[in-house]
């Protein structure tokens, strides 16, 4: 069994979000490194994805980010991680990121951020793994994904056990409790993934 030691956090890299996002971000990278938790990352030095860096690196912590090499110019590698992994492509990065990572927490983002969410989702529902997922839904951001969720138990698309995929949490003290809270297993990975 796999103790928690590697969060894979997924967020946004814009730079015109209300500050509070931003301050969560950099919240929650000091939380994970005051725990030893090594945070895993996009490797953007942009938006909440350099806030959460720099939160971890305040505090001592190690940070891995992975940039896709078309992305270097767009979201700015941040100089200052543990390591910074220039990789291939897009699939290239999720998949590191999430061999790298015993958990995910997602912060507010855009589709790029959902699509790294819903990707974890379903390798979950099909079960590729059992790792576990937090949303953290700072200002209701993510009431929208919650009511989406339960619609689509509701219409039949998904299974009634399908919403414990997802973990909400409104707060960032909730985050690390709620990750050490989980059963050890669900930090497992399936060993067929990719």
């Amino acid at each position: 069994m796999t103790t928690l030691n590697s969060v894979c956090v997924y967020c946004g890299a814009s730079t015109r979000v209300d500050p509070l996002y931003t301050q969560a971000a950099t919240d929650l990278g000091k939380a994970l490194a005051s725990e030893n938790i090594q945070l895993v990352y996009g490797g953007g030095r942009l938006g909440l994805m350099g806030a959460v860096a720099d939160g971890a690196l305040s505090e001592n912590g190690k940070v891995i980010g992975y940039m896709p090499d078309h992305l270097e110019d767009l979201e700015q590698g941040h100089a200052s991680l543990t390591e910074l992994h220039i990789v291939k492509d897009m699939h290239t990065r999720k998949r590191c990121m999430f061999e790298k990572a015993n958990a995910f927490v997602v912060l507010p983002g855009g589709f790029g951020t959902m699509d790294e969410m819903f990707e974890i989702i379903t390798w979950k529902q099909i079960e590729l793994h059992d790792k576990p997922l937090i949303v953290l839904n700072i200002n209701g951001y993510w009431d929208p994904l919650k009511a989406l969720v339960e619609n689509t138990v509701s219409e039949k698309f998904a299974k009634d056990h399908h919403r414990a995929f997802f973990n909400f949490v409104d707060r960032i003290e909730d985050v690390v409790p709620l990750l050490k809270s989980l059963p050890e297993e669900g930090f497992k990975a399936h060993p067929e993934l990719i």
